[in-house]
């Protein structure tokens, strides 16, 4: 089953989308309100998950962790957050204001020892590993740094660590509407006891269909919805309603 995933990117306190990570593309997207009604919308039609980026953090401009705090704390549903998660205090804050889980990207990579700490404190599942991806190579910082590991040299090396989920993300692809790196995705869904969250360039329903084949566990949607491509009760139920 494919679980379906809105995501909530937030910069400067409003919900936008970029174009391939570009914070000179924000769009921002007040159809449905300000990010607790969008995030309260997406309960109401049917989200059993919640993914909150904070681009602010992510560019080192600021944060938007009181409006995540609110989100967590007016809408019942596991959320995941990432973006500019540089510190285990930082993870550790997120997580004990009621956040589920925190992606980490940078902070992985550059102090693995930081993942069993934070396990430790609150669980093995409270972890996730972005693996965002650039040309099969694996980026942090804001996309702006090359680790040097490919996808599957990364899933390896935490793996180890127990991280058991990961989430994917194509940079070209991102908030292109241009259908998902299948191949990168494939190779990942290979992956023993890794549990793989697709993000990046989702645009239809057939592609959530190409997506449920290759053995995703999830899909992060964000522009395709705030778009207006489809709805969320079509995707969960193009999904199999997960």
């Amino acid at each position: 089953m494919l679980q379906v995933i809105p995501a909530i990117d937030l910069m400067n306190g409003k919900v936008v989308r970029l174009s391939r990570g570009d914070a000179k593309t924000a769009k921002t997207y007040t159809q449905f309100g300000g990010p607790v009604e969008t995030a309260k919308k997406w309960r109401q039609d049917g989200a059993k998950k919640l993914h909150i980026i904070d681009l602010d953090a992510t560019f080192g401009t600021g944060s938007n962790l009181a409006v995540i705090e609110e989100i967590a704390r007016g809408v019942p549903l596991p959320i995941q957050v990432g973006g500019g998660i540089r510190a285990v205090e930082a993870a550790e804050k997120l997580l004990a204001s009621g956040i589920s889980q925190v992606i980490l990207g940078a902070l992985a990579f550059n102090d693995p020892e930081a993942i069993p700490r934070i396990q430790e404190k609150f669980g093995k599942d409270s972890v996730i590993v972005a693996l965002d991806n650039k040309d099969g190579k694996i980026m942090v910082d804001g996309w702006k740094t090359d680790t040097g590991l490919d996808v599957k040299e990364a899933l390896r090396k935490f793996t180890a660590l127990s991280v058991k989920t990961f989430l994917i993300t194509s940079i070209a692809k991102d908030g292109m509407l241009s259908g998902p790196d299948v191949e990168t995705l494939k190779e990942a869904c290979r992956y023993p006891d890794a549990k793989i969250i697709a993000a990046g360039g989702i645009r239809s329903l057939y592609d959530l269909a190409v997506l449920k084949r290759v053995g995703v566990a999830g899909v992060v949607i964000g522009k395709a919805f705030y778009e207006g491509r489809f709805t969320l009760k079509d995707a969960i139920n193009a999904a199999g309603g997960a």
